[in-house]
């Protein structure tokens, strides 16, 4: 059987597929067809149904949750990853200023609609509503154009962004886990209902199998990691991985689960998302 497979060229995903796509585990007969795409292109691709498995955000599996099923393997979640927003540091004062007014008319570059990291602004600063859709890796820049005056920044731009004289305003990751004392949860891997449960399970299995090779093999994918990690310095690659990839990503246990199951539990009371008709999970 070939499935069709999406994840995003960044560090944290080629580093979790590697072994699964380049056949370094036994996939017991399944084959992948693989696409690359910023998470926000992945993120519609669900909601058109379009791909067997894909990486999404949690804001956007909200919306899909009736036609996927999340796997307990290859999530990224964890403490202090969560998104930035940032402004050019001239203007640090003056940003601040105009968080604290319930009205504010700021500019502010997001990775998406749909991402989870939209989904925190929401909640930390309802009255930020003049938002710019942009891929990630283009916020850095706009901020510094002064085409926009806050940017929601998140992957490896978290890494690079004070090299360019921009700087913090909030660290919405921080920001959650105060009000919840929860992990954030940034994407998961989802697999489509239509597929049957055994193989929705052998999915399951298989991906945490290639967490987990990668882990005993962290070596192993250097040069498929480093291919699409944008002419990044090996050393933030690995501390992206480092960042994004973890226990959660082997397995959500009960505390991973916890952690979804929060956001979406706020997300659907201060009605960001519609209610979920169904269970979340792959059954085990």
């Amino acid at each position: 059987m070939k499935l069709t497979l999406g994840f995003s060229p960044c560090p944290n995903d080629t580093f979790i597929f590697d072994a699964l796509i380049h056949g370094k585990i036994d996939t017991e007969g399944l084959e992948f067809e693989v696409t690359f795409d910023d998470v926000e292109t992945l993120n519609q691709k669900a909601m058109q149904g379009q791909l067997d498995i894909t990486k999404l955000s949690f804001h956007a599996f909200a919306y899909v949750a009736n036609s996927y099923a999340l796997l307990d393997a290859g999530s990224a979640l964890g403490f202090g990853v969560g998104p930035l927003l940032i402004c050019k540091k001239e203007y640090q004062e003056q940003i601040l200023s105009n968080l604290q007014s319930p009205i504010s008319n700021l500019r502010v570059g997001i990775p998406g609609q749909y991402t989870t990291a939209n989904f925190l602004l929401g909640v930390a600063f309802p009255q930020l509503t003049n938002k710019q859709e942009m891929v990630f890796s283009g916020i850095e820049d706009a901020l510094l154009n002064e085409a926009i005056d806050l940017g929601l920044i998140i992957h490896e731009n978290r890494f690079t962004y004070q090299e360019k004289g921009l700087h913090k305003v909030v660290d919405l990751g921080s920001y959650w886990e105060q009000l919840t004392g929860c992990a954030i949860p940034l994407g998961g891997i989802v697999v489509n209902r239509r597929l049957p449960v055994e193989v929705q399970q052998q999915i399951n299995r298989l991906v945490r199998q290639s967490v987990e090779f990668a882990f005993a093999h962290p070596k192993s994918g250097i040069e498929f990691i480093r291919k699409h990690a944008q002419e990044m310095e090996e050393a933030v690659m690995y501390k992206h991985i480092e960042l994004y990839v973890n226990d959660y990503s082997v397995d959500l246990g009960i505390a991973g689960r916890k952690a979804i199951d929060t956001l979406f539990d706020m997300a659907t009371e201060r009605e960001v998302i519609p209610p979920i008709g169904q269970p979340l999970y792959v059954n085990p």
